[in-house]
């Protein structure tokens, strides 16, 4: 990894932004030539998925997708991206989740049903004993395709829910939680997010296609929540992105790793030794 990435470590400024809300929304992380190229690779696995019998009118969930194509493996390390995810949650880190979302329009009017309001992680919300609970990982979702209008598909959330509502008010079919709104972005923007904050998709009312890849970092004794099949990656990858998918010794790598374990760790010691203390 170029030393040259360390101009997007995270900022003071982000940091403070994504403790208080729960989210940050960086644009132009993704250049159109980079849009683009990424599109093409998604509208070719969503077309094998409409060929296979996948419902054109509904959201196509599509896990696992980073042995898909190289594109998608670049992105595990990203140069604009990684730096802000160690700067928050450190070094001991991977790939735990992702997923490819395309949701095209529905064709039905719109209305204000309640969306699935959640948390992520599941069970871990209900299991630790801790308020807040804790953070342990964030995804980090790249929009491809122009979801600035509300209507789009577009991803809501409830800002600063993460750290003081372990639940919310939900409406019994009707409405949003208060303080709810719409994430709106242009093609190329990456939107960090806490796992605990509280966010939910909506219904594409609209008449185009959304496009979005979710990239969920945790910690390393997080297990899979996808099956993952990145393992056969492991070998062409350096040793920091080899990290990022998962590799390890030992089941105990993942509790008290060594430097072999986490190259990461290794990197920062050189090169910010600030960031590799903890």
């Amino acid at each position: 990894m170029d030393k040259s990435c360390l101009q997007y470590s995270l900022t003071e400024e982000e940091r403070r932004t994504f403790d208080e809300t729960g989210y940050l929304i960086l644009e132009n992380i993704l250049s159109e030539e980079h849009v683009a190229a990424l599109t093409k690779e998604v509208d070719s696995i969503y077309e094998a998925k409409l060929r296979e019998g996948h419902d054109p009118k509904k959201a196509m969930f599509h896990p696992n997708f980073i042995p898909d194509h190289h594109l998608f493996a670049d992105l595990v390390d990203y140069e604009k991206v990684l730096p802000k995810v160690w700067g928050i949650l450190g070094w001991n880190i991977y790939l735990y989740h992702c997923h490819m979302i395309v949701t095209p329009p529905n064709g039905l009017e719109k209305n204000n049903k309640t969306f699935g309001w959640h948390q992520d992680s599941g069970r871990m919300n209900r299991e630790m004993e801790s308020h807040p609970r804790p953070r342990v990982s964030l995804k980090v979702a790249y929009f491809l395709s122009d979801i600035s209008e509300a209507g789009r598909g577009n991803f809501y959330i409830v800002p600063n829910s993460h750290l003081k509502d372990d639940d919310i008010v939900v409406p019994d079919g009707e409405g949003q939680p208060e303080g709810a709104i719409p994430v709106r972005v242009k093609p190329g923007t990456a939107v960090f997010f806490d796992r605990r904050l509280w966010h939910a998709a909506s219904p594409n009312w609209s008449d185009i296609t959304r496009k979005v890849l979710f990239y969920g970092y945790g910690y390393r004794w997080v297990r899979t929540k996808d099956d993952m099949t990145v393992s056969g990656l492991w070998e062409s990858s350096s040793p920091i992105r080899r990290q990022l998918l998962g590799a390890g010794k030992n089941a105990d790598s993942y509790y008290t790793p060594t430097d072999a374990d986490v190259p990461l760790r290794t990197w920062l010691q050189e090169h910010a030794p600030e960031l590799a203390r903890w």
